[in-house]
């Protein structure tokens, strides 16, 4: 489990993350949703240790990650920022060898590689493994850095707006493989969304947040809710169960 606690993150006098707590249970979805400027990135960059926290501790299986060396961090935790612009040319197997560098420090084994073609073959990816990331598209591009992300084997993985430019078709194919993991291969995600379609389908629990503070915090089910969602983003969105699916319909709300 992933216990945050007390989080606060200032810029000048300005409180960008506020007194935030939050317990992320392991096996499962969990969505940081809300509108822009709530802190979602910002949160997630504190519990990835991409961001020191002004107060407050993020604490990984009861460990507080201040304490934990990068390589005893880096095989627990991976993360995938929001901008991924790489100045190398890499083809796709270059950059998936990447997530293996916390155990092979850049001299790969056998395992190593055995991570790497498992990672591969995952996302589907075996058929372009020599391609370089620049001859891809942005959907196929992120599926290289997911599978990266795989290749590092981490029990949590933390991803900041993974379908920013993709188009739906690859959003969805993203979203599919996501859930996999955490139903497959027991892994922890977690991952912040603008569309609250995409949390409401594919998420085990969602934390809202607003003005830097968690409004609301539970169960998916509990949270798309048009109560909920009203204070959450100031708008009335009416709710449709479609195939067991709650689909929030704020497009002419």
């Amino acid at each position: 489990m992933i216990q945050v606690l007390n989080l606060t993150k200032m810029y000048g006098k300005k409180s960008v993350v506020e007194d935030v707590s939050v317990n992320i249970q392991r096996g499962q979805i969990t969505s940081f949703i809300g509108p822009n400027g709530a802190g979602k990135s910002t949160l997630l960059s504190m519990v990835s240790r991409l961001l020191d926290a002004d107060t407050g501790e993020v604490l990984v299986d009861k460990a507080n990650v201040r304490g934990m060396k990068s390589g005893e961090f880096s095989k627990k935790v991976s993360i995938l920022k929001q901008s991924n612009y790489m100045n190398v040319r890499l083809t796709v197997r270059e950059l998936v060898s990447f997530g293996r560098f916390p155990y092979s420090k850049g001299r790969l084994t056998d395992i190593d590689k055995k991570k790497i073609d498992e990672a591969l073959e995952y996302m589907a990816l075996m058929d372009m493994q020599d391609t370089y990331l620049e001859e891809l598209s942005g959907g196929q591009r992120q599926r290289a850095f997911i599978a990266m992300v795989i290749a590092q084997d981490t029990d949590y993985i933390l991803l900041d707006e993974p379908l920013n430019n993709l188009d739906m078709k690859h959003s969805v194919q993203i979203m599919k493989i996501l859930r996999r993991l955490v139903n497959e291969l027991g892994k922890t995600v977690v991952i912040v969304l603008h569309d609250i379609n995409f949390a409401s389908v594919y998420s085990d629990r969602i934390v809202a947040l607003k003005n830097g503070r968690v409004v609301k915090d539970g169960p998916t089910e509990d949270i798309i809710q048009s109560d909920s969602l009203r204070e959450i983003y100031d708008m009335d969105i009416p709710i449709k169960q479609l195939n067991n699916c709650r689909i929030c319909v704020y497009f002419n709300s």
